[in-house]
Formats: C-alpha cells, structure tokens, sequence
C-alpha cells in the first residue's frame, strides 16, 4: 500500500532546562542525573528529522523556571486553528499554560480558549480523521471532553487509562493516518478497549515490551512514523503496512515521562 505524507507544522520546545527533580509519573525519579548536553542533542536529531521530512517546525523559547516545557505536546490541543490552552493537574507544570498562550497570541492565532477543566493537551487528546480521542484516568478531567467538544464542534470519545505508567493517552495510543491508529490494550479499561475494538477493528496492536518502551509515543505524517528506536516489534508491522518506521533515541528525556510525541505538538490548519 502506498503512503503518502502530508507536510506538519509542529511547535517544540528546546529541553535547555530540563532536569527531574520532582516526580509526577511513574518514569520520573529524580535520583537519576539527566545529561542535558545529550537531552539536547537528542531533541535536536528529532527536530531536524522532522525538518528534513518537509515540515515546519516552530519552537518554544524555554523557561528555566519549567523544566518540563520540553514536553511541548501538553501545552494546548490545536484543530482547524483553533487553539485549546491546556489546564495542568500539577502545580510544577501549571505555568507552560500561559507560555503556550503567550505563544499562540503572537502567532497570529485569533480564537485561543484557556481550558476551564483539567486537561494536558495532545497528552490525552488525540486527533483522527473523524474523532478526537480523549484520555482520562490520572492526569484529565472527564469535563474537558464535553468541554473540547464544545469548543472544536468534533466527536470526543473518551477513553478509561488504568495503567500508571502510561497516565496520558499519547503513552498508550497513535494515531497513524486518518483514522488508523496503534495502541495498548492493557492500558485501557475494558469497556475502553471494547470501544476501540468497534471504532478501530484494524488497529495495530502493541506488545507489552513495546509499549513499555513507550513506543506509542509516537508521530506519524501518513507515512513516516518516528517513534523510539526500541520499540523494536513495531517496525515489522508498520512496514506490513506501508509505514516507514524510523528509530529515534530520546533516552534522556525518557527520564521524564516522555519521548516522540510528549516533545511534539502538531498545529493543525483549517
């Protein structure tokens, strides 16, 4: 099956602060010492993948006081030019709100709505061609589905989390190209998994190995999927698929919780 990708726009945001010296998932342990010299390095491969892949990519001046910025995908959801400014669950990140506002206002985006209900951005909110699926659980509100429904005039499903270590829906599911996705069944609720069963029959699924690797912290532009390069069991069947897998180390920021995706947020035109 042949694939074609379609050019992004991503807005990411330099890991120039990052440390974990606090822990708010099961990843983070603040005993560990990050080598920010390779975080950067790291983020930097990532960044011009996507570049050298024809997309644009905006970037996010980094605060020092926010070591988590470099996560940029929970900052805000964005559809058709539409911007929802996301509402943190912790008081460590709450201030990425306001940058990420900061940000839009002076990007030219003209209808940017700060979230009145907890929500973590493309963390738990996931576009495809027809849905936006909705994560709950550990870190978003059951109200900021109604509430992003209301606001972008698109069907929300939501979706249960039961599993710590994948808290936010980009940990455990991705979308792959309209409405294909990949995910992990275990890190939903069984009423949850029955929904995507019904909504998604032909989805890939990931192996525990491979999600434990938080290979479903991935981006995909309709062909290329960048995902991390031990997710190794995805390869296989992406390529089965027409996907083009291609491998990337993010190890140091995995520290935090996060990898392709957590650093990643697609600006979506209208």
């Amino acid at each position: 099956m042949r694939r074609d990708a379609t050019p992004r726009r991503y807005l990411m945001c330099p890991p120039a602060h990052f440390k974990v010296t606090y822990s708010i998932n099961p990843w983070m342990d603040p005993t560990k010492p990050v080598d920010l010299p390779l975080a950067l390095a790291q983020w930097e491969d990532l960044r011009d993948r996507y570049r050298a892949l024809g997309h644009t990519v905006e970037e996010l001046a980094p605060d020092p006081a926010l070591p988590d910025m470099v996560f940029a995908a929970n900052g805000a959801t964005v559809i058709d030019d539409r911007v929802l400014i996301a509402r943190f669950a912790y008081p460590e990140r709450a201030a990425e709100a306001e940058a990420h506002a900061q940000w839009f206002a002076a990007h030219g985006f003209a209808e940017i709505h700060q979230a009145s209900h907890v929500n973590e951005g493309e963390g738990d909110f996931a576009v495809t061609a027809t849905y936006v699926l909705a994560g709950r659980g550990f870190r978003s509100s059951p109200l900021s589905h109604d509430e992003a429904q209301e606001f972008f005039g698109r069907p929300v499903i939501g979706l249960d989390l039961v599993d710590p270590r994948y808290y936010h829906l980009d940990t455990a599911l991705c979308v792959l190209d309209g409405d294909e996705i990949m995910y992990y069944p275990p890190a939903f609720s069984p009423g949850s998994r029955a929904v995507l069963r019904r909504l998604f029959p032909d989805a890939l699924l990931a192996t525990d190995q491979d999600a434990a690797a938080l290979g479903l912290n991935a981006v995909s532009d309709g062909r290329h999927v960048l995902l991390p390069q031990a997710a190794v069991g995805l390869f296989g069947p992406l390529r089965d698929r027409g996907f083009e897998p291609i491998g990337v180390d993010l190890g140091e920021l995995l520290k935090g919780g996060g990898s392709v995706k957590c650093c990643t947020q697609e600006l979506r035109p209208a």
